[in-house]
């Protein structure tokens, strides 16, 4: 009796998670690696040791491939800002926190390279384009809207559109010192220069720049 035969059959639960983990992890590698043009799923496929009808079954094609690694790394955004959270701070407390951790992820060396892949490419693969918003910065923003609301609900933020305050906040967070740092102008940030950075960003967005509106002297920039 060959006690060396194969079993067929479907993976079971657990096998199929760390499956598709490899393949996550093995596709955020090559992206970063090959770009989005110029990585073929036949490369996926064989660093991930899966085979293409897996590819095909999971996610639908390259596309909705990279539109799942983003989501997964777009999860820990979006996670900054939990219902919890906003029951159990003060709003500028909860903000803060999303705002430090916000701009920790967005400043990682890997984070920035991606970005610069997406936009590299984008006018070309209108689905990376999309696949990404959606995944990515749309997940984060309407987080973040719905946690407006709540404060609204509470009388903490003005009756403003809550997506329009969400894009405030992120669009402050962002800021020029994110695009020289994408351009490879400025080096990745410390954990003492994101709480600076945060501060600045979510004090200014809730108290406003008006002299009239500020209650506090609002924290100073460093001397360059």
């Amino acid at each position: 009796m060959n006690t060396n035969i194969i079993k067929c059959g479907r993976p079971r639960k657990g096998e199929e998670l760390l499956s598709r983990d490899r393949l996550l992890d093995t596709a955020v590698i090559l992206f970063l690696d090959y770009g989005y043009g110029n990585l073929s799923l036949e490369t996926i496929a064989r660093d991930a040791r899966v085979s293409m009808r897996t590819i095909y079954s999971q996610f639908g094609g390259k596309a909705g491939l990279f539109g799942a690694v983003i989501r997964r790394c777009s999860d820990q955004f979006v996670a900054c800002l939990s219902a919890e959270q906003a029951e159990e701070c003060l709003t500028e407390e909860a903000l803060l926190s999303f705002a430090r951790q916000f701009l920790y992820r967005l400043t990682r060396p890997d984070v920035v390279r991606m970005r610069a892949v997406i936009i590299g490419e984008s006018l070309r693969f209108p689905d990376l384009a999309a696949q990404y918003y959606e995944q990515g910065p749309q997940r984060t923003l309407d987080q973040l809207a719905k946690f407006f609301k709540r404060q609204q609900q509470t009388g903490d933020i003005a009756p403003v559109d809550p997506h329009f305050l969400a894009g405030q906040l992120l669009s402050a967070l962002r800021s020029e010192r994110f695009q020289r740092l994408q351009l490879g102008l400025e080096p990745t940030p410390d954990e003492a220069e994101i709480d600076l950075w945060a501060r600045q960003s979510v004090e200014l967005f809730l108290h406003g720049c008006s002299a009239a509106n500020i209650t506090r002297p609002i924290a100073e920039l460093p001397s360059r």
